[in-house]
């Protein structure tokens, strides 16, 4: 869905005052954009590590997604979907990893329940890494909070964005991020 400028300023600010609006986010990152590095606490099967961007795409493509907050509707449906996709990301040669603003703690208990052990989430309450992919929702919580939009990418190993995927319906994330992981292994060209 294609807004111009104006009809996106007036969505974007006039969010927090109607409910329910769907809107796309502000801004993401395009195909063939560079790629922002980080290193974030994670959890695999409720068990801590460090991960670091570089280091997973030394293995192929990775799949970040942002999501909103663990153990909503929503971002389960997303998680559960994601876990019963693992093996052919895996196939893929692909690394995922879902990102959220949740702490270490609470994503420690989301990547046993709703990621079913299969895949790693990378805690980010300060939303350092959610904003330097521009994947800060537009809209707050009901309490005000600021959380991230359900946005998916699938990054390179030359740190560039082939495919950005916005939409805040969990459906179609893994299938579409899925397909671009396969696109990027035949044609190598980014998605726009």
């Amino acid at each position: 869905m294609k807004h111009t400028f104006l009809n996106s300023c007036f969505i974007r600010w006039s969010i927090p005052f109607v409910c329910g609006l769907a809107t796309p986010a502000w801004a993401e990152l395009k195909g063939g954009d560079q790629a922002p590095d980080f290193t974030l606490e994670a959890a695999l099967g409720g068990n801590d590590f460090t991960f670091r961007l570089a280091d997973a795409l030394k293995n192929g493509p990775v799949v970040l997604y942002f999501y909103p907050k663990s153990f909503t509707r929503g971002c389960t449906i997303e998680a559960h979907e994601f876990a019963d996709a693992v093996g052919d990301f895996g196939r893929a040669g692909a690394t995922l990893i879902g990102v959220s603003r949740d702490t270490i703690e609470t994503q420690r208990e989301f990547s046993k329940e709703a990621c079913r052990d299969k895949f790693a989430v990378a805690a980010d309450p300060q939303l350092t890494v959610i904003r330097a992919y521009d994947a800060v929702s537009t809209r707050l919580s009901p309490s005000g909070d600021v959380f991230s939009d359900r946005i998916s990418y699938v990054i390179t190993p030359d740190h560039k964005i082939f495919y950005a995927y916005n939409d805040r319906e969990p459906h179609k994330h893994i299938e579409n991020t899925l397909a671009a992981v396969k696109r990027w292994r035949t044609e190598g060209k980014p998605s726009q």
